[in-house]
């Protein structure tokens, strides 16, 4: 049965991002310029997720998404454009009245006139992109998504072995950094060190990485700081990895009852996500760094569908029956 492990994370909602922030990580992916002055960059996007404001502009706001951020193109330019100048002001004064975040103009078509100027005096940014409106939206929802997907931290260092993520947790003093050096060593990546940060992306997976500070670095009892990419190379390091397992390393007298064929299945909670769990007695004489390994393998074997300790259960149960 599964046995759901306790969790020491420190967790925290994701703030709503504002348009500057949005701007300053997305915009080169998204191929945004901004179109005018700066006002309005302060501005928060409350909902994750883009709006195409076609009735706002035929002036029907019942149940406009104002929270959001709203994207125009061909079709919106193509009515307001034929629109007289007076109606036309009067539509898109009317959208900037529910104080949107801000205004996207896709295809990077021209600006209907008169948009900037309403838009200064609205205090509404005014954002213009090459991309095609649906793959604009499809684009800026992932964003959004992973701009206010729940964080937490976790005590523990990550490792990528074998496209396996790895979190190795255990009490100050047990051979963490230790075991992730001989990772490191047998030509695996560091992911984060001491405390890893994860994300959850829509309650499916969980994406861990370092601070910004730390990244790429680590902290080895006697040595000091050392930069894991210029000493190892850089195939040694990756930015973020998703997480697949948890190792939890504890002194051997701490254990008491060990598992000899591993069929008691073990999970570790995370922003509501059970992710697999083993422990690893700890003594002196053990290679951690190939326990973790051989850990982190067979976790992609049973990813895979082929359960070892079950397998064996079952061979053994079928060798015990009596032959007729």
């Amino acid at each position: 049965m599964p046995r759901a492990g306790a969790t020491s994370s420190s967790k925290a909602k994701a703030s709503p991002p504002t348009v500057g922030k949005f701007f300053a990580d997305h915009g080169p992916a998204l191929g945004l310029e901004l179109m005018g002055d700066s006002a309005g960059m302060e501005r928060l996007i409350p909902e994750p997720t883009i709006n195409r404001p076609g009735l706002a502009l035929a002036g029907f706001f019942r149940y406009f998404a104002a929270k959001r951020i709203q994207v125009v193109g061909h079709a919106e330019l193509s009515y307001l454009k034929s629109l007289a100048a007076a109606e036309r002001a009067e539509r898109i004064g009317a959208l900037f009245a529910q104080r949107i975040p801000c205004l996207v103009v896709a295809r990077g078509l021209p600006l209907p006139s008169g948009l900037l100027d309403l838009a200064a005096k609205a205090s509404t940014p005014i954002f213009r992109t090459p991309l095609v409106t649906m793959k604009f939206i499809n684009a800026a929802t992932i964003a959004l998504e992973d701009d206010f997907a729940p964080v937490a931290s976790e005590h523990g260092s990550m490792v990528d072995i074998m496209g396996i993520g790895v979190l190795i947790r255990g009490s100050s003093g047990i051979g963490k950094s230790e075991c992730v050096l001989g990772l490191i060593e047998r030509g695996y990546s560091l992911v984060s060190d001491d405390i890893t940060r994860f994300r959850n992306l829509e309650g499916r997976e969980l994406i861990g990485t370092s601070k910004e500070l730390t990244r790429f670095h680590m902290e080895v009892r006697g040595i000091g700081i050392i930069n894991v990419a210029a000493v190892f190379g850089a195939g040694s390091v990756r930015p973020e990895k998703q997480l697949d397992l948890v190792v939890t390393l504890k002194d051997w007298h701490e254990v008491p009852d060990i598992d000899r064929l591993g069929l008691d299945r073990d999970s570790y909670d995370i922003l509501g996500i059970p992710i697999p769990h083993v422990t690893i007695p700890v003594r002196t004489g053990r290679d951690l760094a190939r326990l973790v390994e051989v850990a982190a393998l067979d976790q992609k074997l049973k990813s895979m569908g082929h359960d070892t300790a079950r397998e064996f259960n079952e061979r053994l149960l079928r060798a015990m029956k009596p032959t007729p």
